[in-house]
């Protein structure tokens, strides 16, 4: 049974019976729900954000343990990637140094960015998008490098053949280094008497003197005239060597010959736009004429070297 209240009444001076209208009665009951969700929702919001639930503590250790892992794949393949680097160099450097090959034009993989940002940046989602193209562009370049070794070893078959074709010898018997009359490089032309870039080295030598090959390979050109060259052959040695032997008097081979190195071409001559009986020799690499003092490594000995490039320096007059 509910209880009777009563409040004084000071203007009739007697007590009167509390009575709560409708009205009031909807108040104080929307009062108390307000308060009780208010609360609850304080409460909850407090235990959401600072209260792990069980399940929520081992989502969370799983989440730190995915992190770790991914920042552990992170730098594995950032070492990975660093040892592919140091072999790419290797291959650059060193290999291909000693082959003489050009480096390969593998098509470079493609990736939005070069390095990943930290991890705590990121959603999980992101991560491992990261992640993914980290090692697809890692296993981009372990494949081209992969053909790279390839191509290597295709060449390190084939060494003995390379050294016994590039040029090694001097083209005409000259031990005693007394018949190199112009080098490589800018030297006054004896017909113009202007400096004019010098493409090979000049051996003087009494006409009829033998020319021999300096390399094995097939005669490309064997040309007769009384221009430029004169008679003249090319020889090309394959791996992107040729070599030109000009103002010969006499050729003894024919284009498409092959020939071996030691072989005899032809004989020194005056033919041509030349001054005296002399061999115009040129090597060309990849198309580009290189300078021939540095591939008479078969029958020099160092002193030699020393002696005939000193020669090959002197600013002296060419003979073509």
């Amino acid at each position: 049974m509910a209880k009777i209240k009563y409040f004084y009444n000071p203007h009739s001076l007697d007590f009167e019976k509390v009575t709560t209208s409708v009205r009031g009665l909807v108040l104080r009951v929307f009062g108390f729900l307000s308060a009780s969700v208010v609360s609850g929702s304080f409460l909850l919001l407090l235990a959401y954000n600072y209260i792990d639930s069980p399940k929520e503590k081992v989502l969370r250790r799983e989440m730190e343990d995915y992190q770790s892992q991914t920042q552990r794949l992170n730098q594995r393949i950032d070492r990975m990637s660093k040892q592919l680097r140091e072999l790419q160099e290797k291959d650059l450097s060193i290999y291909r140094a000693i082959f003489e090959a050009d480096p390969p034009n593998f098509k470079k993989a493609v990736h939005p960015a070069d390095n990943v940002a930290a991890l705590n940046t990121f959603s999980h989602t992101q991560a491992i998008h990261d992640l993914n193209v980290k090692v697809e562009i890692l296993s981009s370049e372990l494949q081209n490098q992969n053909r790279s070794f390839d191509q290597l070893r295709i060449l390190a078959a084939r060494k003995n053949e390379f050294l016994a074709s590039i040029p090694a010898i001097q083209p005409i018997t000259n031990r005693q280094l007394k018949h190199m009359a112009s080098g490589f490089g800018y030297r006054l032309h004896p017909i113009y008497k202007t400096y004019k870039m010098h493409a090979g080295i000049d051996f003087t030598a009494p006409t009829g003197t033998p020319i021999y090959a300096t390399g094995n390979g097939k005669v490309l050109l064997v040309e007769l005239g009384h221009r430029g060259y004169g008679n003249h052959v090319v020889v090309n040695h394959g791996f992107g060597y040729q070599s030109l032997y000009g103002h010969m008097s006499r050729v003894k081979v024919r284009p498409g010959q092959q020939i071996r190195r030691g072989e005899l071409l032809g004989f020194v001559g005056n033919t041509g736009l030349s001054s005296a009986p002399h061999l115009h020799y040129e090597i060309i690499r990849g198309g580009k004429k290189i300078n021939p003092i540095n591939y008479f490594f078969n029958d020099l000995t160092e002193a030699d070297y020393v002696a005939m490039r000193e020669m090959a320096e002197r600013p002296a007059q060419s003979f073509d």
